[in-house]
């Protein structure tokens, strides 16, 4: 029964503990035993709190004994990236900086899916201070990919994309400053959103550069990613930036059709370069969304490689100013990966980065008008090659290590600056045996279309059902 629960999806799980189908103890008991058998291989935990999960458990079966009124996400056991602050409790940020850092507050997202009901099985590793695309961390191990130990699980979000994906939890918090949450998700074969800019509470959490940060989540299905998104969502008054926009049923709006929808597919820039068995895989992707009746649009985009430059502008002005202190006081306890992509917000003068802040509103003005009027959601590849291995990617491995870092990166970052919403949709595997994705984006605040195009091409197809063999 154990390894008919970890095929389940968060929603069905907590569809059958709601029902007394199956207890919350058993499912937690048969995760804690996946993640303890996956972890020597993935390395995808740095915390796992398994009596307390258990103990969270037991609870949570006696309020579904008594008939109490229970949460959406009722005793289903979740991990989350070890950057989401609980009070008194450890978040390392995956760095020997904050090794033994205890938070004075919880993380608003934290909170939100806790009076949803879900369970805190453990803290996940990540690149260190969430400042890498790729999940290397020297401090705390590289975590693994689980289709192929030898590949890049992507990230910083890697724990999230390794655990989700090697079901060894139901769902996961990440984060998304240039597609820390995507990528995991699309090199993992889950899904990953994320959200518009202030539609999840950042309170809590560890920054990376406050202007793109973003929180998302990685899940098995685009049901239980709108099942997350709506339990974290809506304002918060202990974030500024948190949005006031009303949060709409996600799940409900899953039901509704695609057909007529506009799908937009780029004809310059987000597919240059494409491996082969990766346009394949997107031609094969487009194909379903057309066979249930949307419209297949070819749409101009803007240079992504402008608004590369200006993102990037922005991130190393932020990330720098954040870590200032550490980097006078104790600059040999960060990798030199991190310190390298830190060290040149220092150089940067505040008139370029006032510049770009400035240019914001009008960037994403001209984005929605020039390609969101043309179509409803977006589609173009998450990355545009099969996932490289880890020792491809490794700091010195290469001279070519810089430029293949910026590739991985280079259809995911835009769309932080423009703070629209984007998914990371699961559409077979490559070559190389490693998954490849699709990645929608939407206008500001459409995270529902863009999850009802997901669900409706998985419901089409096989590929978010497949478990990897560990």
């Amino acid at each position: 029964m154990s390894d008919d629960l970890l095929n389940l999806s968060l929603t069905e799980v907590a569809g059958l503990i709601r029902r007394r189908k199956v207890s919350s103890l058993e499912v937690t008991r048969a995760i804690i035993a996946r993640a303890q058998r996956v972890q020597p291989k993935l390395n995808c935990f740095i915390s796992l709190e398994a009596e307390e999960a258990l103990k969270a458990a037991r609870a949570a079966d006696r309020a579904i004994a008594r008939k109490a009124k229970v949460g959406p996400l009722h005793g289903v056991p979740l991990a989350h990236k070890d950057m989401y602050y609980r009070e008194g409790k450890v978040s390392t940020c995956g760095s020997k900086i904050l090794r033994d850092y205890r938070a004075d507050t919880t993380s608003t997202a934290v909170e939100r899916l806790a009076a949803a009901g879900a369970i805190w099985l453990g803290g996940l590793n990540m690149a260190e201070f969430a400042a890498n695309p790729t999940g290397h961390n020297e401090h705390w191990g590289h975590c693994r990919n689980p289709w192929n130990p030898a590949h890049l699980t992507g990230g910083s979000s890697s724990g999230s994309g390794s655990a989700v994906g090697s079901r060894a939890c139901y769902g996961s918090l990440g984060s998304d400053t240039g597609g820390s949450v995507r990528l995991p998700a699309a090199m993992c074969g889950v899904v990953g959103i994320k959200p518009t800019y202030g539609r999840v509470s950042r309170h809590g959490i560890l920054p990376r550069a406050w202007s793109l940060d973003t929180v998302g989540h990685l899940t098995r299905t685009a049901r239980d990613c709108a099942r997350m998104l709506r339990a974290i969502s809506g304002h918060d008054p202990r974030d500024a930036t948190s949005s006031r926009e009303p949060v709409p049923h996600y799940e409900e709006m899953l039901n509704e059709r695609i057909r007529g929808l506009r799908i937009g597919v780029p004809k310059n820039h987000y597919h240059d370069d494409i491996a082969p068995d990766v346009a394949k895989r997107m031609e094969e992707s487009l194909a379903v969304l057309r066979s249930l009746g949307a419209r297949l649009v070819d749409v101009t985009v803007p240079d992504p490689q402008a608004i590369f430059l200006i993102s990037n502008t922005i991130s190393l002005c932020e990330a720098a100013t954040l870590h200032a202190e550490w980097m006078r006081t104790r600059p040999q306890d960060y990798s030199l990966l991190v310190r390298t992509r830190v060290e040149p917000g220092y150089h940067i003068p505040a008139p370029s980065y006032l510049e770009a802040l400035n240019l914001r509103p009008r960037v994403t003005r001209e984005f929605v008008e020039t390609v969101l009027d043309k179509c409803d959601v977006l589609h173009i590849p998450v990355i545009t090659m099969p996932v490289p291995t880890i020792a491809e990617t490794e700091v010195g491995a290469s001279a070519q290590v810089p430029a293949l870092i910026a590739r991985i990166t280079r259809n995911t970052r835009p769309f932080n600056y423009l703070g629209t919403p984007a998914l990371s949709v699961p559409a077979g595997f490559t070559d190389n045996g490693l998954p490849a994705a699709f990645q929608l984006v939407g206008r500001p605040f459409a995270e529902g279309l863009l999850l009802r195009v997901a669900h409706a091409y998985q419901g089409e197809t096989s590929w978010h059902t497949l478990m990897p063999k560990l």
